[in-house]
């Protein structure tokens, strides 16, 4: 427990610290289809796909070279006027592992499947309009099981656990500008994820299983809130155009 609550409080002194940089580097924007908006005016919906590689140390081969894991996930939260997001991910994961003497008292090939729940926050260091960078931590709680795959005539579930997953990490988006007024484009980019993952509770402690390791992400990004302020500036619009048009009526009518 001593060394959870040391954790603990480093991971508030780190967001304490970063939520000072993050809201030193934010600039207020109005809300128009013509400028990119680096500190939002208001509270967004942020939705993201997550998909990591682990390099895990109990997933080495026999020649002794680290392998990625691949890990899926989704995040959802809120991107808030402070230039900073929090909210929640979940990932899971399926792989089969041939190394032997991973699972103690057993020599059988297994199947790890992992299920895990993250809170995580996020401060922007920088918000500009063609790219961005900010820092993720995350806190959470997980399920893993192990089952045996090599002899389906024995008992398949040979070992589960919880585990704590805690996690620091740089995120580095880079943003599509619009092409020629085509402002849709400039809804998706390019997002490059890296980070640190250390486990404060592990699942099986008999074990040589340790999820301790380094982890990184190169997918493509979809950033919510440029699309949903395109979209409230294009129904201001419209609405606009609407009453301009019903006034134009009314004194067509009168006249």
């Amino acid at each position: 427990m001593k060394q959870v609550r040391e954790a603990l409080w480093v991971f508030f002194l780190l967001a304490q610290s970063m939520t000072g940089l993050s809201q030193g580097n934010g600039k207020s924007a109005a809300d128009t289809t013509g400028a990119i908006i680096e500190r939002p005016t208001r509270a967004t919906l942020i939705a993201e796909t997550d998909q990591r590689f682990f390099f895990f140390s109990d997933s080495r081969n026999e020649a002794n070279r680290w392998v990625p894991i691949n890990v899926w996930g989704a995040r959802v939260g809120m991107l808030l006027p402070a230039a900073y997001k929090i909210g929640l991910g979940v990932y899971y994961a399926n792989q089969r592992i041939s190394k032997p003497g991973l699972i103690p008292e057993t020599s059988a090939s297994v199947r790890r499947q992992l299920r895990y729940l993250t809170a995580y926050y996020e401060p922007y260091l920088f918000r500009k309009k063609l790219w961005e960078l900010s820092l993720l931590t995350e806190l959470g709680w997980g399920y893993s099981q192990y089952e045996r795959v090599d002899n389906p005539a024995l008992e398949q579930e040979i070992a589960k656990g919880n585990f704590m997953p805690a996690g620091l990490g740089v995120s580095f988006s880079v943003k599509l500008p619009p092409i020629r007024g085509f402002r849709p484009i400039h809804w998706f980019g390019v997002n490059f994820l890296s980070g640190y993952r250390f486990i404060l509770k592990k699942d099986i402690p008999a074990s040589q299983i340790n999820y301790n390791g380094l982890y990184y992400s190169i997918g493509p990004a979809f950033f919510l809130d440029r699309f949903t302020a395109d979209f409230r500036a294009w129904n201001k619009q419209r609405k606009e155009r609407r009453n301009e048009r019903k006034k134009l009526n009314k004194i067509n009518k009168n006249g």
